[in-house]
């Protein structure tokens, strides 16, 4: 039987079948689950949630004498509509919970499928959904974020990130609102079978022998195999899984499929992958910045499909939020917005001048409406330049992302 009661009567051994709240504010991604540890009663009894519906069938009732009535309900605060758009600083703000709980949910998820255990659609869907009303709030906000993750944490940050970075791209192909769904359903299980694959070699800080790169190759075939096990995931998302490293001139891997062979949404699972593993730090490698990211998966000729690739700079830009950019004025500046109708003209944060090599005063100049522009593109490591994603973000790279 379903009962509807206020999170102030959760009690141990209750069985919760829906939360009525949004899943950021309460943090708990499943959508139904039995509750077993008292933090995690607490928790909830905490969260700003309009109401707990409890299963009795399957776990405890709510003691006779503390029967809810509708007087005790618990009244969410208003939410701001999803798609409002926001301020920069303010969606990142959000965006590091949003991040938070998706490692964790990751961290699970993926922990199920290596124990053979099916994944639940709906609840990989509602993560999906929490990274794309994070994206429709501030396109550039979490998926700049994902970037300051940790070599330690990249598994599951990898994901929302390649989640994120694939809502974004299907939008701006204009793909229907269910497609835009289930790519971001392929970039959040595109890599599962990393967990198939030796953390020794996953993490060797130097080049691995043709012996490990072989054992890597399989990981598109492990992690199919391992999303088979879920028989909701649709063929959509297992074909992302397992032909992102294709190329369209047939170097890729696993079959070696050439253009028209690679399905659309395989070829925006390829850059979208691409572009986060080379901006951000890994064991064997430093991250490139974003814009020197972007300049050279441009130069590679037949990895990408040439539609796909430039619908992908539309979205994150020719400088993406982060790139560190020189003006023709002779200041060092930080790309904080972009500008939608110019890409080679975005909103940046001057703090620095080449020739007196000190710092400015920091101000935002739109370069849509100024004379000075973008000459080149520069990196924190020239200049020896400490903490600059503060200047955008507030966040440092390499701070991690906390666990709620």
């Amino acid at each position: 039987m379903l009962k509807c009661i206020s999170a102030s009567q959760v009690v141990q051994g209750m069985y919760v079948h829906k939360l009525d709240g949004a899943w950021m504010d309460h943090g708990f991604w499943k959508t139904s689950f039995l509750l077993r540890q008292a933090e995690d009663v607490q928790r909830l009894r905490n969260a700003p949630v309009r109401g707990v519906w409890i299963d009795t069938l399957k776990g405890c009732d709510v003691s006779p004498s503390v029967a809810p009535s509708p007087e005790q309900q618990v009244v969410a605060a208003p939410r701001p509509t999803p798609s409002e758009p926001v301020d920069l600083k303010v969606e990142v703000a959000r965006a590091v919970k949003v991040c938070a709980l998706a490692k964790r949910a990751l961290i699970e998820m993926f922990g199920d499928l290596r124990m053979g255990r099916a994944v639940e659609p709906t609840q990989a869907a509602a993560l999906v959904d929490e990274i794309s009303q994070s994206i429709l709030r501030h396109p550039h906000a979490l998926i700049s974020l994902a970037r300051l993750k940790t070599a330690n944490e990249y598994t599951y940050m990898h994901s929302v990130s390649v989640c994120g970075l694939m809502i974004a791209l299907a939008r701006q192909l204009d793909l229907a609102p269910e497609l835009v769904q289930e790519a971001g359903l392929a970039g959040l299980f595109h890599d599962v079978g990393k967990m198939s694959v030796p953390e020794p070699i996953l993490n060797k800080p130097g080049a691995l022998t043709e012996g490990e790169f072989g054992i890597v190759r399989k990981h598109p075939v492990l992690g199919t195999e391992l999303l088979r096990l879920s028989p909701r995931i649709s063929a959509l998302v297992l074909d992302v899984c397992l032909h992102h490293h294709e190329k369209c001139d047939g170097s890729g891997y696993p079959h070696g499929l050439v253009q028209d062979q690679i399905s659309l949404f395989a070829q925006m699972g390829a850059v979208c992958d691409v572009y986060d593993a080379i901006t951000s730090d890994r064991p064997y490698k430093k991250a490139w910045g974003p814009a020197e990211a972007i300049q050279k998966m441009a130069e590679w000729k037949g990895h990408f499909d040439e539609r796909v690739f430039q619908a992908f700079v539309r979205c994150v830009g020719i400088y993406p939020v982060g790139a560190l950019v020189r003006l023709a004025s002779g200041r060092i500046a930080v790309v904080v917005e972009q500008n939608p109708g110019s890409l080679l003209t975005p909103i940046v944060k001057v703090f620095f001048s080449v020739h007196s090599r000190l710092p400015l005063t920091q101000v935002e100049v739109d370069l849509a409406k100024q004379p000075d522009k973008i000459v080149g593109r520069t990196t924190a490591q020239e200049w020896g330049f400490k903490r600059v994603d503060t200047l955008w973000s507030g966040i440092t790279r390499g701070s991690g992302f906390p666990d709620s």
